[in-house]
């Protein structure tokens, strides 16, 4: 569909498009659900993304359509927005919403939308989307915002337009990201390291589960208040802003004023998983890809043990990769509840693992996943059309 993408867009809207944009998805790495608490993430963007067509028009109306999606929606130009339902155009128009809070003179504008980011896998369709738009109103309208304010918007969108309280790794990632890089983000100061990423011999296998999740359905807010319950017990005694500010040896000394088991797991979590970056990204940059997958082992389990984000769908994927010695390490990534896992894989054993994963999560789960394998790709920007069409 990507080749077509021109031609989509001449059939609906009767014209050429002037402009095309991409923005990435993104994998983390390894630090999850430590952004919302102040701490360091690991993500890098994929090669899968969101690619927005544009042309403009002379109707004062914004026109949003999707080769994904039947839903399409076209609305006038105005200086504020609502949510609209649940459907895919509430977050571009989201971004439209605080883009026009900043008093840009805008005209109207035809837009075509193609995603071959699986959704609902957890690879961040909805900062892709929201992060294309962003970038692309940008540009035409010269809005003269830089790219952090432009992820800032983005993660604005997600958390008050769409209501969900995420942190802001996923829009920092699919824009900042670089080729070939991991991004260590500080989540809290938003300072970041473009790290090595040299995966040798390896690729980046990404495992969807098929099982969708609603983000905003899911229990991550519970998460998120859960997370909040345990800073609050912890500055009674420490002068703190988020979990992630206090090392493993600190929080043992203070993991007393936690009296709820659940909450104490959270905290245990955030607290250990925030380490593990940091030792994952000397792992990297000693080419040391056995110390990061074992580190990528001790994520999952984590996640699954005392988080509880993961599941039996993603369980299976990674006890399979556990058993191939083709694989170095695997976990599941993003906010869990179904979603996507990766995997560190041989490169000339894909074929094999994609079989024998195949063969046991359909027996397991009782039907298959879908396996993609993917390069470190650049965030978001501005296309030429050889690059579409290609």
């Amino acid at each position: 569909m990507k080749n077509n993408l021109h031609q989509e867009f001449q059939k609906l809207y009767h014209k050429e498009a002037q402009h095309t944009f991409f923005s990435p998805g993104r994998v983390n790495l390894i630090g999850e659900h430590i952004d919302y608490n102040g701490g360091l993430v690991m993500p890098c963007a994929i090669t899968l993304g969101t690619y927005m067509l544009t042309a403009p028009n002379d109707d004062q109306v914004f026109r949003f359509k999707s080769v994904n999606f039947n839903e399409t929606l076209e609305i006038p130009i105005q200086n504020s927005y609502q949510k609209n339902g649940d459907s895919w155009f509430n977050y571009p128009l989201g971004v439209i919403h605080y883009f026009v809070k900043g008093s840009q003179p805008l005209q109207g504008l035809d837009m075509l939308y193609y995603g071959d980011i699986p959704i609902g896998s957890g690879l961040s369709s909805s900062a892709s989307i929201e992060v294309v738009t962003a970038f692309a109103f940008n540009e035409l309208f010269k809005g003269g915002f830089s790219k952090l304010e432009l992820v800032l918007m983005a993660k604005k969108v997600e958390n008050e337009f769409i209501g969900v309280n995420s942190g802001i790794m996923d829009q920092f990632a699919v824009a900042f990201g670089e080729e070939n890089k991991a991004l260590m983000l500080d989540c809290d100061t938003l300072d970041y390291e473009a790290v090595d990423c040299n995966l040798g011999d390896y690729l980046l296998a990404i495992i969807n589960t098929n099982k969708p999740r609603k983000l905003a359905e899911s229990k991550y807010n519970e998460r998120v208040k859960e997370c909040q319950t345990a800073l609050k017990k912890l500055q009674l005694e420490l002068d703190i802003n988020n979990l992630c500010e206090i090392d493993v040896q600190t929080f043992d000394l203070h993991k007393h004023l936690i009296t709820d088991a659940t909450v104490l797991n959270r905290a245990t979590h955030v607290v250990a998983e925030n380490e593990r970056v940091k030792l994952a990204a000397k792992a990297l940059a000693g080419n040391n890809l056995k110390e990061f997958g074992r580190l990528m082992y001790a994520s999952h389990d984590s996640l699954k043990n005392l988080y509880e984000v993961s599941g039996a769908e993603l369980d299976a994927v990674v006890e399979y990769a556990a058993t191939d010695k083709n694989v170095t390490g695997a976990r599941m990534t993003g906010a869990g509840f179904g979603g996507c896992a990766i995997a560190l894989v041989k490169k000339d054993s894909l074929d094999s693992f994609t079989q024998g994963l195949t063969e046991y999560y359909t027996a397991k789960i009782g039907y298959a996943p879908s396996v993609y394998s993917s390069l470190i790709g650049n965030g978001v920007g501005e296309l030429h059309e050889e690059a579409v069409t290609k």
